[in-house]
């Protein structure tokens, strides 16, 4: 079926049953980030395969709403299906609301899976539709239509020791219903896949790149009641949670559990995180408390055992990068390597080490103009040869036992021009700015932005994209509560806290530049005027210097950037042999 017939058939299901628009997002119940196979309704709907995105479709008209990250991507495989791309303004803003409002009629009927929606986004849709007379309506046309649907995933999960997670689960609970009783809060629904992972030392494969097992979670002061499928768990592994103070149940006991839930009572849900529908099913008489999940919090501050293990993780990832550069500089012009087959050599190398059970994410392995689309994904169509000239961004990371990395380096690959050798440098020191910074206790995510951004703001240059996010321990790549974007986040930057440190710089159809490290919060002193922090830089790997423009650093930064790869060498040479060890050496030499 072509994505036109299957427009057709969505469209004539929305005439049967009198609606007029239909709203297909990028979610799943547990409004996830990435999701599983089951739940890309909008790459099966459109072809469109971008992280992000909404299609509305209309009698007369089918749209993807969705932002600059993937406005060339989202044109490209739009093409044929029927669906026109619509520029966002603003990332992550459900602009389409005021387009639907703007065109739809008194009484009209939107319909929508409810399954799909966030309470927050299911909110906001309601109110705002409302002021005009417009109701959503719970609706899956794409069920009736999805031949072959792929299975929900069937992998087996696994448990976490205490020893690695460096927390038990009845202290995690613990620490949940404190918070609870702070919010005078009777029962809680948790449904984010990370905070699952987390609060239950729990982790599988049921998503790309995250360590996460399909599950929900329903607590009160006395039990903890998880919903897995349970034959994924062994019998010793729910007798261990048990013993925890988890009981386990079939995933698809959730819904049943919340129309249970005493009249009269009060529930925490965090709107961001839990579906619509299912907030829909708790009886009315239950007073909802919206805020954000307590485990959400508590996950951000990593404990001693994670921070220990994170630094091993990447370690081995420095090992894995440094043999991929190495391999890239010699081979570059002598064999034909692709955009392709160098994310591919540089997860060979990842696999090489011990612990490693993947990719964090879809690597971004990206050859000049490529490089300015920031979330650029190379397909067997797009695959650029890799040349000795301009510069090759890779945006990369792994997941190991235990921790997550995430990594940039912008790669001169030969003769490159006077604007990419500036740009490259005012990257360069955006990120040294960002990484070096001592802030005071109650900072903010956007004044860690704003300082980083400032080398670029000097001349006149500025990105699109945030210039950081939390980082899991072996678990999502992108994590809240805390991030490093223009938007006012009142969440303050924490000890414990590891998140990435990434400015750039796109010229389109010419080049991108990205570097990012991870860096952690750490306590640097306290004196009368406040508790000082700083990061300790996690990423451990090599920053080109043969393009930097030394006269445009200052020597505090020229002093960082010396230290830094001075530290990368120490590090990291004891795992290599002495070939890789002598192109180390140059590699970080002191400019």
């Amino acid at each position: 079926m072509t994505y036109e017939e299957k427009l057709s058939q969505i469209r004539a299901q929305m005439k049967a049953d009198n609606v007029e628009a239909y709203i297909i997002p990028s979610a799943d119940p547990h409004i996830s980030e990435y999701l599983p196979k089951y739940y890309q309704c909008i790459p099966f709907a459109s072809g469109f395969s971008g992280s992000a995105g909404t299609l509305v479709i209309t009698h007369d008209f089918a749209g993807l709403w969705t932002d600059f990250r993937y406005f060339e991507q989202a044109a490209e495989q739009l093409q044929n299906s029927g669906f026109e791309l619509v520029k966002q303004k603003v990332q992550h803003a459900p602009e389409y609301i005021q387009w639907l409002t703007d065109r739809l009629d008194k009484g009209a009927i939107v319909g929508t899976d409810e399954k799909l929606l966030s309470v927050l986004l299911g909110d906001l849709l309601t109110g705002q539709f409302s002021l005009k007379g417009i109701s959503l309506q719970h609706k899956d046309y794409l069920s009736p239509i999805w031949e072959n649907r792929p299975e929900l995933p069937s992998d087996n999960a696994f448990l976490i020791s205490e020893e690695h997670a460096g927390q038990s689960v009845s202290s995690k609970l613990a620490a949940v219903r404190n918070a609870l009783s702070m919010h005078q809060a009777d029962y809680h629904l948790v449904s984010s896949l990370d905070d699952m992972a987390w609060l239950f030392n729990i982790r599988g494969k049921d998503v790309s790149f995250n360590p996460v097992v399909l599950s929900f979670a329903l607590i009160n002061h006395d039990h903890a009641k998880l919903f897995i499928q349970p034959d994924k768990l062994s019998e010793e592994e729910k007798v261990t949670l048990l013993k925890s103070g988890a009981e386990v149940l079939p995933y698809e006991d959730i819904e049943r559990a919340l129309q249970l839930i005493p009249e009269n009572s009060s529930i925490f849900i965090d709107p961001k995180r839990n579906c619509y529908a299912y907030a829909k099913l708790i009886p009315a008489s239950v007073r909802i408390i919206k805020e954000t999940n307590p485990s959400t919090n508590l996950k951000a501050v990593k404990n001693g055992v994670e921070l220990s293990n994170t630094r091993e993780a990447m370690r081995k990832d420095g090992v894995a990068i440094t043999r991929f550069l190495k391999w890239l500089e010699e081979n570059i012009g002598k064999e034909k390597i692709t955009e392709l087959s160098a994310a591919a050599q540089l997860r060979k190398y990842r696999a090489e080490q011990e612990g490693f059970i993947g990719d964090s994410f879809n690597t971004i392995s990206a050859y000049r103009a490529h490089g300015a689309l920031p979330h650029y994904a190379p397909s067997e169509e797009s695959d650029a040869e890799i040349k000795a000239e301009s510069l090759f961004l890779l945006d990369s990371g792994g997941q190991y036992f235990y921790g997550t990395t995430d990594i940039t380096r912008t790669i001169p690959m030969g003769e490159t021009t006077e604007q990419e050798r500036a740009d490259y440098t005012l990257v360069l020191k955006g990120m040294i700015e960002g990484c070096k910074v001592k802030f005071p206790k109650g900072t903010c995510g956007y004044q860690i932005d704003a300082i980083t951004r400032k080398p670029l703001w000097d001349y006149a240059i500025n990105y699109g994209h945030g210039t950081g996010h939390g980082v899991g321990y072996f678990l999502n790549v992108h994590e809240g509560p805390q991030v490093f974007n223009p938007t006012n986040n009142p969440v303050a930057i924490e000890p414990g806290m590891i998140t990435s440190v990434e400015p750039g710089v796109y010229r389109p159809g010419k080049h991108g530049i990205r570097i990012e490290n991870l860096v952690t919060t750490v306590t640097l002193e306290e004196n009368e005027f406040n508790e000082w922090y700083g990061f300790e830089t996690l990423t451990i790997a090599p920053i080109s210097t043969s393009i930097v423009i030394r006269e445009l650093l200052e020597k505090a930064q020229i002093d960082w950037l010396n230290n830094y790869n001075a530290t990368v060498f120490d590090i990291v040479s004891p795992a290599l042999d002495a070939e890789e060890r002598q192109w180390l050496k140059e590699a970080t030499k002191a400019i």
